[in-house]
């Protein structure tokens, strides 16, 4: 698998690390609440229905890195494939730049990894 490729899972695998990062541990305060334009009271009502995204989002990170690491090109692919989707899913029923902030780098590494060399067998 080309460097190229790896290094756009990885980049797509920190993003959602990031989005665990706000949605788990900064989203009640003032940086949370100004990303996702929320009222304080909304963003406590809402704190654990966004700490249960975070670690949806934690999840798919771990998946992304750890088939990045092993270099196993078909969990790469399934994993961005979960994104995109999710990312698609996310702008077209929360939020359209969710597509740009998800779904599109998901969509660009996917391509990446697809034009790479897959690893010779043996």
């Amino acid at each position: 698998m080309g460097i190229l490729a790896r290094g756009l899972v990885i980049l797509v695998a920190l993003l959602h690390v990031g989005f665990l990062v706000l949605e788990m541990f900064l989203w009640t305060g003032p940086i949370g609440q100004r990303v996702f334009a929320m009222t304080p009271e909304f963003a406590e009502q809402s704190a654990v229905l966004a700490a249960n995204q975070g670690l949806y989002n934690g999840l798919i990170a771990a998946g992304l890195l750890w088939s990045a690491i092993r270099n196993n090109r078909e969990f790469m692919i399934f994993f961005l494939l979960c994104v995109i989707v999710a990312g698609i899913y996310g702008g077209l029923t929360a939020k359209m730049t969710i597509i740009y902030t998800q779904a599109a780098p998901a969509a660009v590494a996917l391509l990446a990894v697809l034009a790479a060399r897959p690893k010779a067998a043996g």
